[in-house]
């Protein structure tokens, strides 16, 4: 069974950091391509970063680039997401996503990814 487990959400204030986890288990974790999503309510989820099985690639929405940053470490099956200058646009749920590595994730669409965490709250306030 496949677990993919959110952590690190928090209230912070604007201009602070945060590091999100996702922890994923019950698949070959180095196989798996690794997301990062967002949600608001009343809106559509939408995509913030991404990184390939290989820590190769990575990628990242325009309202992110150059504040946030993807990473995996393999020994822990968890990959990251370093927050930094955080405004009041990024509190949202953050949810962490799996996909095969035979998809391509630069479409940055979230059909590619099949396994969803439960999600972790960030909250920044101004």
């Amino acid at each position: 069974q496949v677990h993919v487990v959110e952590s690190g959400g928090g209230l912070v204030q604007a201009g602070g950091s945060l590091r999100l986890s996702c922890a994923a288990s019950g698949r070959t974790f180095s196989s798996d391509h690794m997301g990062w999503f967002r949600q608001t309510p009343g809106k559509e989820r939408e995509f913030v970063a991404a990184i390939t099985w290989s820590g190769a690639s990575t990628y990242y929405a325009d309202s992110v680039k150059g504040r946030f940053t993807i990473s995996r470490e393999y020994a822990k099956n968890t990959v990251y997401l370093q927050m930094n200058s955080l405004n009041p646009e990024d509190s949202a749920v953050y949810y962490c996503a799996t996909a095969p590595a035979y998809r391509d994730i630069a479409t940055m669409l979230e059909d590619s990814y099949d396994y969803w965490g439960q999600g972790t709250q960030v909250t920044v306030s101004s």
